[in-house]
């Protein structure tokens, strides 16, 4: 990942680097990897995370289709 540096100002560099590192992920893939997860617990955390995503994506759906 890579972000420039213009007029030497730092802190909106840091400001752009930490955005895009939310975007990707980076942090939430630290805070899982800081404790071991069981395989299983891995499958049933990723299992939730799936159905609150599609439960998500229905209910933006049926607000857009005014229901």
């Amino acid at each position: 990942m890579q972000v420039q540096v213009r007029d030497n100002n730092v802190d909106q560099a840091l400001r752009a680097l930490k955005k895009k590192m939310q975007r990707e992920g980076v942090f939430r893939e630290m805070k899982l990897r800081r404790n071991y997860e069981k395989p299983s617990e891995r499958r049933a955390r990723e299992k939730a995370e799936a159905i609150r995503r599609t439960r998500k994506l229905l209910r933006k759906r049926m607000e857009r289709e005014g229901f």
